[in-house]
Formats: C-alpha cells, structure tokens, sequence
C-alpha cells in the first residue's frame, strides 16, 4: 500500500482550555473554563446513549437505502446522521466515530447519486464498525481493534472505488 492511500488518524485537542486564551483581553475566566470542562465531561457519560440513538436512526435509514436499491434519498438520510456522528465523537473521546464517520460521509460524497449494490455493501461495513466501535466502548483511537477496523475499511473502500 502506498503512503497516499494510508489513512490519516487526526487527534482533535480533547480539552476545552486548548481553545481559549486564558489571561487577558477576550480570555476565558479559568473558574469558567473549569466549569465548562466538568459540564463536557458530565456529558461524555451521556455520549454512548446518544450515539445508540444514532445508531439505531442510521441503521432504519440503511434498510430502506437497502430495500429502495440505492435510491438518493435514504442516501441523503445515511450521510446526514453519519456527519451527526463525526462531528460528535470526538468530543466525547470516541475518535474513532469521528474517523469512520467521515470516511463514510466521504464515500458516499463520492457516489455521485444513487448507491450501486457494491456501494450499499461499503456503507453496511462503515455502519457496523460504527456500531462495534460503540458496543465495545472503544474510546479514543480505539487501540489494536481500532486499527484493524479502519485498515479494513480503508482496504474494502480501495478495492471497491478502483476502476473495472
């Protein structure tokens, strides 16, 4: 595999006191920014119910993708909630929902349209790693199991988008 087909793992800053100046004009109060940080972290607790929410949301959008053939418009569906999902992982320490969801909002990017057969079976193994991602909390970049879930990804994307 050459070096531009290797994926990128990006690590987003997981605190909020990398985000703000802290000490004058403008600056953030540190007991705020304190504060702040307990509320995000009494939320992350609240994350793995949310993003089973959201799984559940992307898994019936999936079926009538599935039982329309591909038809733009579950499409639409799918790609939504994906890009519901990357843009809430990371910030509760679940960079791997970040990753997988973009990598699945970029593959369908990529369909142009409706979604051939092949397609719907991509999307399905995205959806599924999601899923595994969530049922074995695999927080952060997920370890050894994260690495295998995003190179087969990343491997059945590449053998499925190379031209006939």
């Amino acid at each position: 595999m050459s070096d531009e087909n290797v994926g990128k793992l990006i690590q987003p800053p997981n605190k909020l006191s990398n985000k703000v100046t802290v000490g004058g004009p403008g600056a953030v109060d540190e007991a705020a920014l304190e504060r702040a940080e307990q509320v995000i972290g009494d939320l992350s607790e609240s994350y793995i119910d949310w993003a089973r929410e959201d799984l559940t949301k992307i898994q019936t959008v999936f079926e009538e993708l599935k039982s329309s053939g591909g038809d733009s418009e579950p499409l639409d569906g799918v790609f939504q909630i994906s890009h519901d999902i990357k843009g809430q992982g990371g910030s509760f320490d679940y960079e791997l929902m970040t990753i997988i969801g973009d990598m699945l909002c970029r593959y369908i990017e990529g369909l142009e349209g409706a979604a051939p057969k092949q397609a719907i079976e991509v999307i399905e193994l995205h959806i599924n790693a999601l899923q595994a991602v969530i049922s074995q909390q695999l927080k952060g970049n997920g370890g050894a199991v994260g690495d295998q879930l995003l190179s087969g990804l990343e491997l059945v994307v590449q053998k499925r988008t190379k031209p006939s």
